[in-house]
């Protein structure tokens, strides 16, 4: 492997212009650099990229913290993030909770030991204190962190509005609604909106509270059994796309036509909701510019291209199936 030492000598300059020219940190002749580009691609010369990170004072990498990937939304969010970055020359650290805020923590002290040079989270276990305590930069996903870490997320509020005008809008009058509530999250947002909508126009609306961390699709199945088996003469689901498939299925099993009997309403549109019959209905999350949105806020702080704005709403729409 060629030596940036080689290529000065086959461009016939010094070694601090043939570093000057590769890591854009001062003026370098138009003329010069081309004979110095035609050295790297004759000697087939790689930067190291991790010395010339450390010339910058950054290390090229960014710090994901989700939940648990399992879960469709947070495996597609992380997926379009990690192409994003990818566009803009930077490399992702993905750390999977799973419920352990210990975990989280620890990517944290990676940013203060300066391993990353920022973080994109969208868990929700550690304390905010923890976050507040950072001076590097951070962006939250649908989390408050206080006013000094910039919030992106989507719309929830008109998402809940939307779910409760296609549920007066099929006449329901007992809607179940599944949430998973956490403190300061914009999701719950979605479920307040919702129940009052519903309530305003005389539907009895009953409640299941889940865990916000608790993605694992077998308890979701025997919360749908639970809802049945209580509530036998509810016409309406709405909760996340994982709580309303399986109280799809749990419906037809029960013999139930859809949407005749029941109507069903998922919130995030991930591709699940089109892998079922029928395809669920859905108010959809854009996770790809929900995506871009945040890496292009965190790299805005990263290399101080401009001030942000401490909050970012997204808009949603409706995914619609066959299931309302």
């Amino acid at each position: 492997m060629a030596s940036i030492r080689e290529v000065a000598q086959e461009a016939g300059v010094g070694v601090g212009t043939v570093s000057r020219a590769l890591n854009g940190s001062g003026y370098v002749s138009p003329e010069t650099r081309k004979k110095i580009d035609k050295a790297v691609k004759k000697l087939k010369y790689t930067p190291n990229e991790l010395a010339r990170n450390l010339y910058h004072n950054k290390t090229g990498i960014v710090g994901v913290i989700v939940p648990d990937l399992d879960h469709p939304f947070f495996s597609a969010l992380v997926k379009h993030i990690e192409m994003e970055l990818y566009k803009q020359g930077y490399k992702t650290m993905i750390c999977n909770t799973v419920g352990i805020s210990r975990r989280e923590q620890e990517y944290l002290d990676m940013l203060e030991r300066n391993m990353v040079d920022g973080i994109i989270t969208a868990s929700h276990g550690l304390e905010d204190e923890e976050y507040r305590k950072q001076t590097k930069p951070i962006v939250s996903i649908d989390r408050d962190l206080g006013a000094q870490i910039p919030l992106i997320g989507c719309d929830h509020k008109k998402g809940g509005e939307m779910a409760a005008e296609l549920m007066l809008k099929a006449g329901r009058k007992k809607v179940f609604l599944v949430a998973g509530v956490a403190p300061k999250i914009m999701a719950n947002d979605r479920y307040t909106v919702f129940r009052q909508r519903l309530e305003e126009n005389n539907v009895t609306v009953l409640q299941e509270v889940m865990e916000w961390n608790i993605f694992n699709w077998d308890a979701h199945c025997k919360m749908a059994e639970e809802i049945f088996r209580t509530h036998p003469d509810i016409d309406g689901i709405f909760g996340g796309d994982l709580a309303a498939i399986a109280c799809l299925n749990m419906a037809q099993r029960r013999g139930m036509q859809i949407p005749e009997d029941i109507s069903i309403i998922g919130f995030d549109a991930m591709s699940p909701a089109s892998m079922v019959y029928p395809p669920l209905t859905a108010v959809k999350q854009n996770v790809e510019l929900l995506a871009e949105v945040s890496v292009n806020t965190l790299l805005d702080m990263v290399e101080q291209r401009k001030n942000v704005p401490h909050r970012l709403i997204l808009d949603v729409e409706i995914q619609h199936g066959g299931t309302v």
